[in-house]
């Protein structure tokens, strides 16, 4: 019996046995500010409204017109223009899994097509290289210039070369909280659509942003817009939204899982979209905490603070491992991605919280460094 567990791994692809899992940090007692979570709760009226009304979902059947009636709500919340369509995930990391899956061509299809593969701008968010591998697809990352701008002519040449079937755009990025610059993001999207190849501008930071592609979508029928109600304030709920041509989103919608997103997930966002001004609220509360985080961590010695637009502050610090660790055991958690990619020595990433939260974090962080 000792050698079973061996002999069952074996089963699983050895890819998938080198992978690392997705790690999530025990945050038991501390001050959580590593997950770009919106700190803020529902006020307490709400939440009675909302217990309530789940309270009366039909649980015994499957997810019906629910789902139609928030597809509707967010094409009108996110202002889709006409011809275009949305469709939801468990989450953005599903709707980039289903994205993959959607575009992968085995090397054996006889239909004349490559093996297909994605690209990104890197440091960028891992789960586009992780869909990537899990669907058996290359990916290829394209290191960011030194001011975490994009590369131009190293973005046009990889893709010149790879010719991906899709290219990912953080706008703002992950880790670094950056929009890219317009013109160069225009060229980019004009480069791919040039071979017929698929562009995804992952809005995952929106509320906190002050730029947003969706009045530029409909100059492009190759280019998809990713959205999360995450960041908005539902990060526990796990809801994401994808929005195309709706003759595209059509094809893409053959491999979504059927019931993906289930009742509990709609009422909650729909509720959410009903009260949309008090997450607007709180949005424009971090954006001002972020304001006061930013010039406290510009006036620390030894500590270079990146401009952000989105819920979260990337900083270098003179040695990132001393500095985590020494904000952990002062009970305030961030997240150190210092080893993530090479232009990230020394880096932290600090998810902007309330302003207690961040008077404590930057306290940690005075006395950590």
């Amino acid at each position: 019996m000792t050698n079973l567990p061996s002999r069952n791994s074996s089963r699983i692809r050895p890819d998938v046995q080198a992978m690392h899992a997705y790690a999530v940090q025990d945050s038991s007692g501390m001050v959580k500010l590593d997950a770009m979570e919106n700190p803020h709760r529902l006020p307490l009226a709400l939440q009675q409204k909302l217990g309530q009304r789940l309270g009366a979902v039909a649980l015994n059947r499957y997810p019906g017109e629910r789902v139609n009636d928030l597809r509707c709500a967010l094409a009108g919340y996110a202002q889709l223009p006409e011809g275009f369509d949305l469709m939801l995930g468990n989450g953005s990391d599903e709707l980039i899994s289903l994205l993959a899956l959607a575009c992968a061509v085995p090397p054996s299809a006889a239909n004349g097509y490559k093996n297909a593969s994605l690209l990104a701008p890197v440091p960028g968010f891992v789960m586009y290289a992780m869909s990537a591998q899990l669907q058996g697809l290359a990916f290829h990352g394209v290191p960011l210039a030194t001011d975490f701008e994009l590369d131009e002519r190293a973005m046009l040449e990889a893709i010149a070369i790879h010719r991906p079937a899709i290219t990912y755009l953080a706008y703002p990025n992950n880790p670094t909280a950056n929009l890219w610059d317009d013109a160069v993001l225009e060229r980019i999207i004009l480069a791919v659509g040039e071979y017929a190849g698929l562009v995804v501008i992952d809005e995952a930071y929106q509320p906190f942003s002050s730029k947003s592609y969706i009045d530029r979508l409909a100059r492009h029928r190759h280019v998809l817009l990713l959205r999360t109600l995450s960041k908005f304030g539902l990060a526990g709920v796990r809801l994401g939204y994808l929005m195309g041509r709706r003759e595209l989103m059509a094809e893409i919608d053959k491999v979504r899982p059927p019931y993906n997103v289930s009742v509990l997930n709609c009422e909650c966002a729909l509720f959410a979209l009903e009260n949309s001004e008090v997450f607007a609220a709180q949005a424009l509360d971090l954006r001002a905490q972020r304001a006061i985080i930013f010039q406290a961590l510009s006036d620390l010695p030894g500590v270079r603070a990146y401009p952000s637009e989105a819920n979260m502050i990337l900083l270098r610090v003179p040695a990132a491992d001393k500095t985590f660790e020494g904000m952990k055991l002062r009970k305030v958690l961030v997240k150190n991605v210092s080893t993530m990619h090479p232009l990230l020595s020394n880096c932290l990433r600090l998810t902007v919280g309330t302003a207690d939260e961040n008077r404590k974090m930057l306290a940690a962080l005075k006395e950590s460094l």
